[in-house]
């Protein structure tokens, strides 16, 4: 317990630094980064070159997850300046005067299909403006968009969350004689079944809130003649979404439901398919309504077919690599589209391996962007704002996750004789390193939450995500914990590691930093403590369905890679 202790700090430093101090994950990780590495140094009795060559091994694998932040959100910037989002929001004002049901159309699943191209903090940020143009109160609009921010961030922004998770472990299943590329596929499998009953759950909660805080009768009866819009959207999503995830891979699936979903709800609300008999609306909001903003001040137009193209082609070159069409995919990962960096520092054993075309960062996101400057005729002045927009928003998340996935490493390839010592020997046949930092951590936890770590887990992932404001930042923290716990635990790796992934994207309902960004866009800044206290039911109610349904599929003897236990 000592040396699980010891271990802790770092983490425990930037919990403290996050959440009582309200520094940013870019300020709170280099600090949690120095820390580690003196632990590393001092305590565990690693030698500094080491520590340095796997810094520099973490911030190269980090370098991946940073292109593809920032080609997505280079792209929705672009859009933004270009008139083509002004276009796309134009839409919701000409499909129904019931607020429930905007909200689940532009909140839920518009929000949804941003998440799945941009993410990182922007669904709520541009679905909010949209809703309070169409009449709702600020602080309704700002908390239903924030309920809604949790379905689609798992598998998330082109697989983002999900792939980072996979990645943390991935030397640790190697290790247990695993395939990593199976185990990248279960998990995201078997993060998209639960999440998807909890998102269906979810979708209906949302309107519950919005009836029973903000609707001018504050009652529950008013959301129920929305329930069957509600299921009939989350079970026509879901099936796109779990079949997505089964067939195709991470990256597309949350592109691909929300994409799919959003012309089909259009369509049906307007057609008045299971829409309530009498519309709801809130008090005086027709005097409220007004054209849905652009983002960038500018009255700019694109036709409907130009400001969808981009994503469409998109959607078409992430499906011709990730089923290997043509012999895509096999190409792009082989020579010469791999940049090779070995023998770090001089250890044999640490390399990195960049397959830059195969990164959907760079191909399609980057590429289909610059396309998009030209084809929608864009300024140099709007282009260079739009590239300037990028560049700060992904400052912040590409300091945390160079300095997060930096730490991480070191706590993987720690190795101490006298720290090994304190474990059950038993145990070392289940996990790649029984000294590690993470490991040391991993036995206290399991020792400490042993009967109930399967409804546990997912509260780690929202602590992680409400102190970073990042499901993939959760994950870079986290994953590797849960994978050992569980491995100590005899539980299903696969599992557990998607309850950590789930966690991640529920916690974003309460998250500091996407709360400050929704009320920055909404104009109810000052109401982060009240957005806080609204949405916390919501988040608690949601990771409590899924540690639920993980539960019952671990009773009944549900172990998707049981080669990982031996």
């Amino acid at each position: 317990m000592f040396y699980a202790l010891i271990a802790a700090i770092p983490i425990i430093l930037t919990v403290v630094l996050m959440v009582f101090f309200s520094q940013p994950a870019k300020r709170a990780m280099p600090l949690a980064w120095l820390l580690t590495a003196l632990i590393a140094c001092f305590v565990w009795g690693m030698e500094t070159r080491e520590i340095g060559a796997r810094s520099v091994a973490g911030c190269l694998g980090a370098f991946e997850t940073i292109c593809i932040i920032f080609g997505a959100i280079l792209l929705m910037n672009i859009l933004r300046q270009s008139g083509a989002m002004a276009t796309i929001n134009r839409i919701f004002a000409h499909v129904t005067r019931d607020a429930r049901i905007q909200t689940v159309i532009v909140g839920y699943v518009f929000a949804g299909f941003i998440e799945g191209v941009a993410g990182f903090g922007s669904p709520a940020a541009l679905a909010a403006p949209i809703l309070i143009s169409l009449g709702f109160p600020p602080l309704a609009a700002a908390s239903v968009c924030l309920i809604y921010n949790s379905t689609p961030v798992c598998p998330g922004p082109v697989g983002v969350p999900t792939l980072t998770c996979a990645a943390m472990v991935k030397e640790a299943v190697t290790g247990l004689g695993g395939d990593a590329d199976k185990f990248t596929h279960l998990l995201t499998v078997w993060t998209c079944i639960p999440h998807m009953v909890g998102g269906i759950v979810i979708i209906f909660v949302g309107v519950a809130v919005l009836c029973k805080v903000f609707g001018k009768n504050h009652s529950f009866r008013d959301a129920l003649p929305a329930l069957p819009f509600c299921l009939f959207t989350g079970l026509f999503l879901g099936t796109i979404y779990i079949l997505t995830a089964i067939f195709a891979g991470p990256e597309l699936v949350t592109m691909t439901a929300f994409l799919g979903t959003l012309p089909v709800v259009i369509f049906a609300a307007r057609k008045g398919f299971l829409m309530p008999k009498e519309v709801w609306t809130f008090e005086g909001s027709e005097e409220k309504i007004s054209p849905a903003v652009s983002g960038d001040g500018e009255e700019r137009r694109q036709s409907l077919l130009m400001s969808l193209l981009p994503y469409v082609v998109i959607c078409l070159i992430l499906f011709a690599t990730r089923l290997n069409l043509f012999g895509l995919k096999d190409t792009l990962n082989a020579d010469p589209f791999i940049l090779h960096i070995g023998n770090i520092f001089g250890y044999e054993d640490i390399s990195w391996n960049f397959k830059f075309l195969y990164n959907p960062g760079i191909m399609p996101f980057i590429a289909v962007a610059l396309v998009t400057i030209f084809l929608h005729r864009m300024s140099a002045k709007q282009a260079k704002q739009a590239l300037k927009d990028s560049l700060r928003q992904v400052s912040g998340a590409a300091v945390a996750l160079l300095f997060g996935v930096a730490m991480i490493n070191i706590y993987r390839y720690t190795s101490s004789e006298a720290v090994g010592r304190l474990f059950d020997p038993g145990t070392a046949s289940y996990t790649y390193a029984n000294s590690s930092m993470l490991y040391a951590m991993a036995q206290a936890v399991a020792r400490l939450f042993s009967g109930v770590y399967v409804l546990f887990a997912p509260l780690i992932g929202v602590l992680g995500a409400f102190m970073s404001g990042s499901c993939t930042v959760s994950n870079t923290l986290f994953a590797g914990l849960q994978f050992e716990v569980a491995t100590v635990l005899t539980l299903p790796q696969v599992l557990i590691l998607a309850l950590q992934n789930m966690g991640g994207a529920i916690g974003n309902m309460i998250c500091i930093n996407n709360i400050v960004a929704v009320c920055a866009t909404a104009g109810t800044n000052g109401k982060e403590g009240k957005l806080i206290r609204t949405n916390i039911l919501p988040c608690l109610l949601y990771a409590l369905i899924v540690g639920v349904i993980m539960a019952i599929l671990i009773a009944a003897g549900l172990n998707p890679m049981p080669e990982l236990l031996g």
